[in-house]
């Protein structure tokens, strides 16, 4: 049975349930949240707006009562000498005080309080706040911006400008510094610093920034630059807990390693602000990580002239089927060796809309296999969104579908059922392995969201409407390896792809076996 991938990824690279905090992970169902959001001000601006009439009914009967009373209390005994006053002396007390009461504990913040219960179960927890900066940082890196970049706004392709402001900048880096992850906390408790030195107003303390600060360099080996900072923060705050322990333990490290050196005196503390590359961004355990983010940023791709010269582009007819006869696809060459084209105009716009449609209410995150345990679990570097399709669902679907086979000339009609991700991509699937990609872009982006081959240096960016399709086997059967790929993260926008695999099994006739092992 044919089925269909769609995913959806966020500009954090991203409708939640109740239970499971992954709001961060989809822009197709953070919307929602926006038009929540707008629910909630107009709330918020009614409820004021009853504050509003409520104090002023309050303060007109303090007025009137003001003036009654500087005349009744100049005079008693003269005042209470008019019936009518000592009538209406009795009724004030008796009745319109109780209701001056009724008004005052009345609250106008029911509708509101009962709108916010509302929403609440679908607000964002802490680890959807963790998860969006964690994106964050992940973009930093991948893109090489310093935390000013993203402070100001400063990307490529915004629409609507977005600062950080020091509260949010320390708050980025104190969720980098929980994590020990030291090389982040300095770049953005720095940012919150030189913000806040810049007149920024702020609830966060210098102290607590300088705190951070110090502590966070220290762990990335620069003893003069911690010393530097810690008397900063003994200056502002002499009386701080860890302050003057740590300036001590600071100096006496320095010490022995002038000893240890040979040398009497230690150099000044650079001055110079901290930049992305002032210290060393720590390994980690992900594979080819750099040539990954280089790729990602447009770098080191291997697309020199003769390549180019190789490239071409055709209308491709599906070896003369008789759908594509009058109205032939416009086919790109992108890479030569493995061999990628692109398909223009392989969705149409109200295609893509359906597309979407049937898959909002299904998105799920995305999973990887953990290699250690086999069993499918989330992953923090995966946080796309996916719903699978099936020609069933709606006749658009299968037209899609009928049209990969006939431009392709493979058969749709063996692709698995669930998504799979294991250690060995060409594992069998029982319908065979994948035999090659159809990746359909649903989507412009504005900065970021390449799909990369690190293995040849490949980048191919995302264009609305067109289709990228590959083969992951050779003729022989064996995988090819080297189409190994990876979605970038969104950098500006957000990004939508349908996805087929198509597999080995019904393909016997239409792309018969090589004769070498690389055919």
């Amino acid at each position: 049975m044919a089925t269909f991938l769609v995913l959806t990824l966020l500009t954090l690279w991203s409708f939640s349930s109740p239970v499971q905090a992954e709001i961060f992970t989809s822009i197709g169902q953070m919307t929602d949240l926006i038009f929540a959001e707008r629910e909630l001000v107009q709330s918020l601006k009614e409820y004021i707006e009853a504050e509003e009439l409520k104090l002023e009914a309050v303060k007109s009967w303090a007025d009137k009562l003001d003036l009654l009373t500087r005349a009744s209390t100049s005079d008693p005994e003269g005042f209470l000498a008019h019936p009518v006053n000592a009538y209406k002396l009795m009724k004030r007390l008796n009745t319109e005080w109780s209701e001056l009461e009724s008004l005052v504990l009345q609250d106008p913040s029911d509708g509101f309080i009962s709108n916010m219960s509302v929403h609440r179960q679908y607000f964002p927890d802490e680890e959807d706040e963790k998860g969006a900066a964690k994106a964050l940082l992940r973009l930093q890196d991948t893109y090489k911006l310093d935390s000013e970049s993203f402070s100001k706004g400063k990307l490529p392709g915004v629409r609507y400008n977005a600062e950080l402001t020091v509260d949010d900048c320390f708050d980025m880096g104190k969720l980098a510094y929980n994590e020990n992850d030291y090389y982040h906390s300095v770049l953005w408790m720095q940012q919150a610093l030189r913000q806040m030195d810049s007149g920024e107003d702020a609830k966060t303390l210098k102290a607590d920034i300088l705190d951070y600060l110090s502590y966070s360099v220290y762990q990335m080996g620069d003893l003069p630059r911690a010393i530097e900072l810690t008397r900063r923060l003994v200056a502002i705050d002499p009386s701080h807990q860890r302050a003057g322990t740590n300036l001590r333990y600071f100096e006496r490290l320095l010490s022995k390693e002038l000893r240890d050196l040979g040398r009497s005196q230690q150099e000044p503390a650079d001055e110079r602000p901290i930049q992305l590359d002032t210290y060393e961004r720590p390994k980690d355990y992900l594979p080819e990580r750099e040539v990954y983010e280089a790729l990602c940023r447009g770098e080191g791709v291997k697309m020199t002239p003769k390549r180019l010269s190789r490239l071409f582009c055709r209308y491709q007819d599906g070896n003369r089927n008789p759908r594509l006869l009058l109205k032939p696809m416009k086919e790109e060459d992108e890479w030569d060796s493995p061999h990628i084209v692109r398909f223009l105009e392989a969705l149409s716009d109200e295609e893509i809309e359906k597309i979407k449609e049937l898959a909002k209410p299904n998105l799920a995150r995305a999973t990887v296999r953990d290699p250690n345990t086999g069993v499918l679990t989330v992953a923090h570097y995966r946080v796309s969104k996916s719903a699978w399709l099936e020609g069933e669902d709606d006749p658009v679907i299968a037209r899609v579908n009928q049209r990969i086979e006939d431009v392709t000339g493979l058969s749709v009609n063996t692709a698995e059922l669930l998504q799979k991700d294991e250690p060995d991509a060409f594992k069998s699937l029982g319908t065979g392995n994948r035999v090659a990609t159809f990746l359909n872009y649903m989507s412009d982006v504005e900065a970021g969201g390449a799909t990369v081959f690190p293995d040849f240096g490949a980048a191919i960016w995302p264009r609305k409407g067109t289709a990228v399709f590959w083969y992951n086997l050779f003729k022989s059967g064996e995988g090819d390896y080297r189409t190994r790929h990876a979605a970038c993260p969104v950098l500006v926008g957000s990004k939508w792809v349908s996805n087929k695999w198509i597999h080995e099994r019904g393909q016997e006739f239409r792309r018969p076996c090589g004769l070498t092992e690389v055919d």
